[in-house]
């Protein structure tokens, strides 16, 4: 299939090989990342602190909870294993 130009439509009688296909794909997705990227709306410092501490806080409160679990369940089992 011959490759027609943009400006004049005529034909140029060259077909685009596989490399020249795959770098055209590659251009026109990094374009539309581009364009995704400006339409992002991004937290301003405070936002991302205060919510960045929160899962932090959280993390560590969760940690501790498994910690709990695991130690009680331990001793449970040494318990049982024991008798």
């Amino acid at each position: 299939m011959a490759d027609v130009t943009a400006t004049t439509g005529e034909k140029t009688g060259k077909t685009p090989t596989q490399k020249e296909k795959t770098g055209s794909k590659k251009k026109g997705f990094m374009k539309g990342v581009k364009s995704e990227f400006k339409k992002v709306t991004w937290p301003d410092r405070t936002t991302v602190l205060k919510e960045s501490g929160s899962v932090i806080v959280l993390t560590v409160i969760l940690g501790l909870i498994i910690s709990v679990i695991d130690a009680a369940l331990e001793l449970g089992l040494g318990f049982l294993m024991g008798l």
